[in-house]
């Protein structure tokens, strides 16, 4: 793999100055206008973004740099089945849409936590605001950074620590002076930038390779099936149909990163426009990401670790005076997912535990003084748990990423799937899974990833069938708390939070209908090779 730094012009240094230019002046006048909002300006961006703000901005908190890496990492390796993990998505983004964000909205919540709360009381509001702390601050934070760093090391040839100081420092001060609104206006800059390079890299890759023809002639045919045999060691059928949907509605439907994005919308039918469109945008995954790992395997089939196909496509293809480019799309990407999460981390802890617990009568100048606070924290401990991460062996990449989040995952999803469709929940089983149950599955993912990790230990079943078994254990434990429960407190409807809800709009049921068809349509198309 060549240098970047080597090949840069001084037309490369100027887009990335003039970038960062833009950067500082987006930052500071969030930062420093409209003075009289400022808490809602700095958390849900006074409940003013539109569907394509929306859209743009989940899609840049879910690329992140792991999407750059990961994605062109598995391509080289075993062509598209990890298009499933993007591609699969637009199920549980249509619950997000369709059954969480109306009751979200109409809850009128901040957080994640204070819906929960609203629901089953005080005590599940505080254990769920912890444990989104470390969710936002490990499957976050910590992982984006982690790539973000791994992409700076292979540019630069420096140690992690200074490259994950480096790019947090930029990152949180970009959060600690901005808000949502800020980065939602800036990543539907962002994300126009990335596909245009990422398009741009592809097209060259394709070029090179002499077309899609040549390119599907050059692989083994199964890199072109989403839908890989039982007996298939790293992907099979039945480990993503079972397992993925466990960290997909945790991630999609719960996470704040994710959510906080519906939460800012102007009303219901933009944010579920939007959510909508991040599924069409998701589609773009092949073409940007994972192909040019396929194009790289055709191109440079000899990479001793498949972790440098994107970078190995860069360097060897773009022109002098485009590398600057690249550059500014990690730097966008890594932004984008390092701000959204430090945003999240900000919001939960501000509303949840210092306004809830320490200090219910915050003004709003105390608020917005313990959220640029925390901004400072998570960056810290993001770091030490980043140096964690960097220690593991034997996973690559994108197995690093999928494993630790479907350790996460399970209770989220058990909690809030069993609240919107079983009224028979009880607070006692919400609180188990949340407590007990988040310690046992992250006690099991510890074991799996540093104690006796799988790589050594082949009695571990593939990590999503870990994940899922996980996800039956708690389902089962919290429904048998429910029925078992003598004094049960379980939520009874809220009328005014019910009269908030509306019906989705005739636009919304079409948008969502016609990427139905597009979606089964690829699937179909996309297997049988």
């Amino acid at each position: 793999m060549g240098n970047i730094v080597e090949r840069l012009t001084s037309l490369d240094y100027l887009i990335v100055v003039l970038y960062l230019v833009i950067l500082i002046i987006i930052g500071y006048r969030a930062s420093f206008s409209k003075k009289k909002s400022e808490d809602e300006t700095l958390f849900l961006a006074n409940k003013s973004l539109n569907w394509s703000s929306i859209g743009f901005n989940m899609w840049g908190t879910n690329v992140g740099p792991s999407m750059l890496l990961a994605f062109a990492s598995i391509g080289y390796s075993t062509g598209i089945v990890a298009v499933n993990f993007d591609w699969y998505a637009f199920i549980f983004l249509f619950l997000l849409a369709i059954v969480f964000a109306p009751k979200y909205l109409g809850a009128k919540v901040s957080t994640m936590p204070e819906f929960m709360g609203n629901r089953y009381g005080d005590s599940t509001q505080n254990i769920l605001a912890w444990y989104a702390l470390v969710k936002i601050l490990i499957s976050w934070l910590s992982l984006g950074l982690f790539a973000g760093g791994f992409l700076v090391r292979q540019i630069l040839g420096i140690p992690m620590w200074q490259s994950v100081t480096v790019l947090v420092a930029f990152a949180g001060l970009f959060t600690f002076f901005g808000g949502l609104k800020a980065i939602a206006k800036v990543n539907v800059f962002q994300m126009i930038l990335l596909i245009a390079v990422s398009l741009s890299l592809m097209l060259l890759g394709l070029n090179k390779v002499g077309g899609i023809s040549a390119l599907y002639a050059k692989t083994p045919h199964h890199f072109w099936n989403l839908i890989q045999p039982a007996s298939d060691p790293k992907y099979p059928w039945y480990a993503i149909l079972l397992g993925y949907p466990v960290a997909a509605v945790a991630f999609f439907c719960t996470d704040q990163s994710m959510v906080q994005s519906v939460l800012g919308a102007k009303n219901l039918k933009q944010g579920q426009l939007g959510v909508s469109f991040i599924g069409w945008l998701k589609i773009l995954s092949l073409p940007l990401f994972i192909g040019t790992g396929i194009i790289c395997y055709v191109l440079f089939p000899n990479l001793k670790d498949p972790n440098e196909a994107y970078m190995t496509m860069v360097t060897s293809l773009f022109p002098p005076g485009m590398n600057g480019l690249v550059i500014v799309v990690l730097i966008a990407v890594l932004v984008g997912t390092i701000g959204s999460s430090l945003n999240s981390l900000s919001t939960v802890f501000t509303m949840d535990i210092y306004v809830k617990k320490i200090n219910p009568e915050a003004s709003n100048k105390q608020i917005i003084s313990i959220g640029r606070w925390t901004v400072v924290a998570g960056c810290i401990i993001a770091v030490i748990v980043v140096l964690a991460i960097d220690s593991i062996k034997g996973l690559n990449l994108f197995d690093v990423f999928q494993s630790v989040l479907g350790f996460i995952a399970p209770p989220l999803s058990v909690v809030f799937l069993l609240t919107v469709f079983w009224k028979r929940t009880t607070r006692k089983a919400v609180n188990f899974t949340l407590s007990i149950g988040s310690i046992m599955s992250l006690g099991v993912g510890v074991t799996y990833l540093w104690i006796l990790p799988s790589s050594k230990y082949t009695f571990w079943p593939h990590y999503l069938m870990l994940s899922f078994f996980i996800f039956s254990g708690l389902l089962i434990l919290a429904v048998l708390i429910s029925l078992l429960d003598r004094s049960p407190s379980i939520y009874t409807i809220n009328q005014e939070h019910q009269s908030n809800i509306e019906k989705p709009a005739k636009a919304v049921w079409i948008s969502w209908a016609t990427l139905a068809i597009v979606m089964i349509t690829l699937y179909i198309l996309f297997n049988g090779h």
